[in-house]
């Protein structure tokens, strides 16, 4: 209120004899205050202004006290002995007088410095008038001013609490978007109470501060005599504008809430297609009724928080039923396997009810083997996740059928080729026997597997592959090729989709590297460590789902082989056969075969024939002691045909068309994998245990 910038004033010579007629005319008067002397000279309009008659003031600044209060004297003097020490040459101020009739009336002075030549102040002119108008008016804008800057705020509030709700997905997000201090807190609120329906009652959800629940309203019904019930129950808003009120209407509630100091309330129902789903109550100590304004503001804001929480109930229903068909998509449990740790995860992509077709599987096989499926259907709907749940039944049926990893693959890519939908899926399918370590892969547009080792490291192992299932069969590119790789003791085999490789902004091989590493950091035990990988991808987020699938062959309990021995056998070469006949005969007695040894020779000599007959290459022949539990013979018999082995009806003579009868019948377990380009004919016998 001070103004030193003001400009000089001009009295004219003969003041205050003949004051200056447009002073009078604006109502103000004027003085001379001279410094030497201490006289201060005012005009008759002067002495209006200060409500004094000419003979109750003798031109002493000190007889004004009687109209200026004291602290205002204080201040006004501070203010001039400023102005002439700074060398100000003119100041000015609004302050307030007391006139006769006990009323405060404002005040604006301004006043001239004048100094000598050396700069000391001399005398000072000026005007005095009344302003009490003038700041009326001042303060009306100002209090129009701030109502209407209350009213933005208010606004604001609104505009940044929606757009606050416009990312809430669940019914926590919700609350915590309401409650937050930067949000509702700033309309002035102390207490809030929210509500849903559910079966004709009102469940809380939400109550603020500590200390505020009122026991028995976590749950109420609806007609009882409870504000948020009233609410619900007409769809009509409720401004309580007093405590008188509040306890008047809701005697069985006020009592409960006396400490809050509460002095009014509106509780807003959340209506959504003009039906309620719950309600909302702000409890204010600091105000008294609700202005056409303020009723305006909050039914926007209940109308936002009402879609905002109808919005996060259907979210987190879809999530559930999304999250449900995904967990019975995938297998229930994971069967244990002897010889081998495994440990399976699934992450589904923080996209709400968006569900993805990525699976695993593990499918015990005869012969110590196992086969492990990793896969990816296109897409995050609930249809991905129906094809991916078909094909992990159909992978699982075509592989315990005995098929090899190719046909397994290729008859999977027929199936979704032949289903009613245009998705396609990729896949890797690694059937590992672990009593050998040999596992033979098949890939379908699917990621390379990976390898750690004992000593920690870790490689991407390069797997030839075929194009994805469904894409094959639809251009008659059914020929996968299988890989084979070896997985020694302590060694364990990794597959995952790609939502745990890709990252964005990086390439798939940048991404491959980066997994690699953090397999090679990780820890020993692979449960551990699937549960470190799983945590790296739920920290990076990302849209696409993860599924993950370890297998560490075991070193120690791991079945071994006790013994070897392998015998090459060239077609047309009696000589050959026959040393293989005598390798395996010799070899039968002395690994301790007892009474088993001559069904063994039987059939390893029919699956040598057979070889022989109906291939055109040669036949490599091995024999494995494998030890464990229990020890068990092991016949392989590897040729260069991928035509599998079929029973043929016995000929006339009765001599032909028995071998696979024979091999069924004498041994315990046996199967057909692909080799390379051929395939390989294995049998096993349960024998004793001896040196």
């Amino acid at each position: 209120m001070v103004d030193r910038g003001a400009s000089a004033l001009s009295l004219p010579d003969d003041w205050p004899t003949h004051p200056d007629a447009i002073l009078a005319l604006n109502l103000m008067g004027s003085f001379d205050w001279d410094l030497d002397s201490g006289l201060f000279h005012m005009d008759p309009q002067a002495h209006e202004v200060f409500d004094l008659r000419p003979d109750e003031y003798d031109d002493h600044p000190e007889s004004l006290a009687v109209r200026v209060p004291t602290a205002e004297a204080v201040r006004l003097d501070s203010l001039v002995a400023q102005a002439m020490k700074d060398g100000s040459e003119n100041y000015g101020t609004y302050f307030r007088l007391r006139r006769r009739d006990g009323t405060l009336r404002w005040t604006h002075t301004q006043g001239y410095i004048r100094r000598d030549e050396t700069g000391r102040p001399r005398r000072i002119i000026g005007i005095v008038r009344d302003a009490t108008q003038e700041l009326g008016e001042s303060e009306a804008r100002r209090e129009q001013d701030a109502a209407d800057a209350a009213r933005r705020h208010q606004t604001n509030v609104v505009q940044l609490t929606t757009a606050a709700l416009a990312h809430a997905r669940t019914v926590q997000d919700v609350i915590d978007v309401v409650k937050d201090t930067h949000g509702l807190t700033h309309l002035g609120a102390t207490s809030l109470v929210m509500g849903v329906v559910e079966a004709g009652r009102i469940r809380l959800i939400a109550e603020g501060p500590a200390g505020s629940f009122v026991p028995g309203t976590l749950i109420t019904r609806i007609d009882e005599p409870y504000p948020m019930s009233d609410v619900v129950r007409t769809l009509m808003p409720r401004f309580i504008e007093s405590p008188e009120e509040f306890a008047e209407g809701y005697p069985l509630l006020w009592p409960h809430i006396t400490d809050l100091n509460i002095t009014s309330a509106a509780y807003l129902p959340l209506i959504v297609q003009a039906r309620p789903i719950g309600a909302m109550g702000l409890l204010y100590n600091d105000r008294r009724g609700f202005s056409a304004e303020d009723r305006n503001v909050l039914l926007a804001l209940g109308s936002s928080i009402a879609q905002s929480l109808q919005r996060a109930t259907f979210y987190e229903q879809e999530k559930d039923l999304a999250t449900g068909l995904q967990q019975a998509m995938l297998p229930r449990t994971i069967p244990s396997v002897r010889g081998a740790d495994v440990a399976v995860r699934y992450r589904s992509a923080s996209l709400g009810r968006d569900i993805g077709g990525d699976w695993y599987d593990l499918i015990p096989l005869p012969g110590g083997r196992v086969g492990a499926v990793i896969g990816d259907v296109q897409g995050h709907d609930t249809h991905a996740a129906a094809v991916m749940g078909q094909l992990r039944i159909v992978l699982r049926a075509y592989a315990a059928e005995g098929h090899t990893p190719a046909t397994v693959m290729a008859r999977a890519s027929v199936f979704l080729h032949e289903l009613d939908t245009d998705r396609f899926a990729t896949c890797l399918y690694a059937e590992a026997d672990l009593s050998t370590g040999v596992v033979q892969v098949v890939r379908a547009g699917h990621i390379d597997p990976l390898i750690r080792h004992t000593d920690g490291s870790c490689r991407r192992v390069s797997v030839p592959g075929g194009l994805p299932l469904g894409l094959s069969a639809e251009f008659g590119s059914l020929e996968y090729p299988v890989g084979t790789l070896e997985l020694d003791p302590g060694h364990t085999l990794l597959l995952c989709t790609d939502g745990l490789v890709e990252q964005p902004g990086a390439d798939l091989d940048d991404g491959v590297h980066a997994l690699t590493a953090l397999i090679a950091a990780g820890p020993d035990d692979v449960r551990d460590l699937a549960d470190c990988l799983i945590d790296v991808a739920e920290e990076r987020g990302g849209d696409d789902d993860v599924a993950l699938l370890l297998l560490r062959r075991r070193g120690l309990d791991t079945t071994q082989a006790g013994g070897r021995l392998q015998q090459h056998v060239a077609p047309g070469d009696p000589e050959a056969l026959t040393q293989a006949r005598h390798m395996i005969r010799a070899a039968v007695r002395a690994w301790g075969a007892g009474e088993r040894a001559d069904e063994i020779e039987l059939v390893a000599d029919e699956v040598i024939t057979n070889a022989l007959m109906h291939t055109e290459g040669a036949a490599i022949v091995t024999l494995r002691v494998l030890t464990g539990s229990d020890r068990r013979l092991r016949v392989e018999v590897e040729d260069s045909s991928s035509a599998l082995p079929r029973r043929r009806e016995a000929g006339e003579s009765g001599v032909s068309g028995r071998g696979l009868l024979l091999v069924d019948l004498l041994t315990d377990v046996w199967g057909v994998e692909a080799r390379g380009g051929g395939k390989c004919v294995w049998c096993e016998f349960l024998v004793p245990h001896g040196d």
